[in-house]
């Protein structure tokens, strides 16, 4: 069976655009766009991962965090259960790892290719529904 992960991400909106990171090379589904997160850690809860991840990410804090979706999506060799949370950033984001990050407006999420995972919540997000 599979591993099953458990992941926090940020659904950052601002101006009416969003924040969106493109992952690493060598991980994951290397080069999709996705929103800045990632594992949560034992002993942690959502909000604890959620702030640790977006501060190693972006450098910056958050704030006004809450749960606006949950999916999960089992790729071959592994299940990612993910939790969306919309927040705010309480600094301007820098991209700490060396990934790029753009603002994205809610017509542009069809440009860019994101994780499977991501799928319905995109679709929530560009139709307006949330």
């Amino acid at each position: 069976m599979p591993d099953r992960i458990l992941v926090v991400a940020a659904v950052i909106e601002t101006g009416g655009r969003f924040l969106v990171t493109q992952r690493l090379r060598g991980v994951h589904l290397a080069g999709y766009w996705e929103f800045p997160g990632g594992k949560i850690h034992d002993g942690e809860t959502d909000e604890q991962a959620l702030a640790r991840e977006i501060q190693e990410e972006l450098k910056s804090a958050v704030e006004n965090v809450r749960r606006v979706f949950s999916t999960a999506h089992a790729y071959p060799e592994r299940t990612v259960e993910l939790r969306f949370y919309r927040c705010e950033l309480m600094e301007p984001p820098t991209a700490m790892l060396g990934q790029e990050m753009r603002w994205i407006a809610r017509d542009e999420f069809r440009t860019l290719t994101f994780p499977p995972a991501d799928a319905e919540l995109i679709e929530r997000l560009v139709n307006g529904s949330l």
